[in-house]
This record gives structure tokens, sequence and C-alpha cells, in this order.
């Protein structure tokens, strides 16, 4: 039986050469490839893959917020994070929020089937290039919270959004609630992260790794 895997990334050129690849192992298939968060987590409710390729950089939402939002609803799917981000904070972050296993993009592609075959036997995997960052972030815990920490779900979306350019009802249509609503979160927002403006929120969403200059 096939494993069936489900590719999340903004690049084309990175899904369509994955894609190819894994056509040529006898024993995996690609069901589907998204592009941004809210995309991977409608093809999931779709296709339910057994396992989702998931960069973490993607506009409109990201893989850990993501990954969040599918293991909270799907809690069976694993997902290994494939990125460019080697920081302990995106690494720990995307652990906290369900990922089975972490690689970066510069990997050779049979460390990622290795991985693959590693995750679905409901394993950890856990990559040789980010051992020395994961081990360094156990022994020296983050001093500061993070946007991960301070911010709730929905704050964080709104965050991203703004940072990415987006007008109050673009966000309110984006996330389906009033423009009153989304006015109510950046205030928030701002209160809690004490930032009094949107240049100021862009730069610190972008610091944070909730979203790519886009």
């Amino acid at each position: 039986m096939s494993i069936r895997i489900a590719l999340a990334d903004d690049h084309k050129v990175l899904r369509h050469g994955l894609s190819k690849a894994f056509s040529n192992e006898k024993d995996m298939e690609v069901v589907g490839e998204a592009e941004n968060g809210y995309e991977i987590i409608e093809l999931v409710r779709k296709t339910t893959p057994d396992i989702i390729i998931m960069d973490i950089a993607m506009p409109g939402m990201n893989g850990i917020e993501a990954t969040r939002q599918i293991i909270k609803e799907l809690p069976d799917i694993k997902i290994i994070a494939l990125s460019m981000h080697s920081s302990k904070k995106m690494i720990h972050e995307m652990f906290k929020a369900g990922a089975k296993g972490y690689l970066l993009k510069d990997c050779e592609y049979d460390e990622l089937i290795n991985a693959i075959r590693v995750v679905i036997t409901d394993k950890i995997y856990l990559s040789p290039a980010i051992t020395e960052v994961v081990v360094e972030n156990m022994l020296n815990p983050a001093e500061r919270e993070n946007a991960f920490a301070v911010l709730s779900d929905r704050e964080r979306q709104v965050l991203q959004l703004l940072a990415e350019g987006k007008t109050t009802k673009q966000i309110a249509r984006t996330l389906h609630v009033s423009p009153k609503t989304v006015e109510g979160h950046r205030t928030k927002i701002m209160n809690k992260l004490d930032i009094d403006s949107v240049a100021n929120l862009t730069k610190y969403a972008i610091r944070e790794g909730l979203t790519s200059t886009y």
C-alpha cells in the first residue's frame, strides 16, 4: 500500500521536482499540492494524506500555523518540515505544533526519503544537520517569550496578513470575520507587543518567522 503524500510549499518548481521524484518510488504517491497554509488545510480535508511535506515560510498562513490546525483536526497525519530555516525558534515551534520530522531544504533526497519511511512508523525524524541546534535549545531555552507564546492563534494569523500588506477588509474576507473584529485583533496585538505601528509590526513578524518578505 502506497504512502500518500501531500506537498505544501510556495515554490512551484520545488513541488514539481519532489512530485516527480516521489513518483519513482514504488511505495509512494503524491495526492496533491498546496502553496500556502490555507490551501494545504483544505487539501488535507479532501484527501487525508498519510504524510505532509511542509514548508514553514508560506504566504497567507505559515507552515507552523497550518501544522497546528491540521494536527488539531486530524492528529494521525504525519508532518515533516522541509525548510530553509535552521533557527532553534522555528524548529522548536514546528515540533511543538505537532510535526514528526524536520529537515533543511539543502538535504540530500535520500535523507528525505528515509525521513518519510521513519515518520510513517510513528517515530520522530531529526536531521543530523540540526541536531546541534536542538540540543542547544534544550540546554539554553529562549529567555524571552516569542510571538507563539504571547499571541493567540488568531492574532498570529492577523499579524502575518498585516505584515504581508493586506488591508483590514482583505484580512476580514480571508478570515471570514468583520473588519471591526480585525481592528480589535490589531489593537490587542499592538498592546501585547508594545508596538505602535504596522511598519514595526511587519519587522517583528519577519523577525519572529511568521512571514517572509513576499
